[in-house]
């Protein structure tokens, strides 16, 4: 299998929303926090994967109408 390869990301949250991000890795639903983090960005683009790509499409064709003014 091949190696993954990772990145690091910085942000920051509001604290309630770290809060709650915190109990659920101590309850067990994630490992830690950065488990937490990829699956909500993973689902994230998933969730809005063809909202985003119908975007990049349409940016394309206008630029490609009108060149590169």
């Amino acid at each position: 299998m091949a190696e993954i390869q990772m990145a690091t990301v910085q942000t920051d949250v509001p604290v309630r929303l770290f809060t709650e991000m915190r109990m659920l890795v101590e309850t067990g639903w994630f490992r830690d926090l950065d488990e937490l983090m990829s699956d909500a960005l993973r689902r994230f683009v998933e969730s809005h994967r063809a909202e985003l790509m119908e975007r990049f499409i349409l940016e394309d064709v206008e630029w490609g109408l009108r060149g590169d003014e």
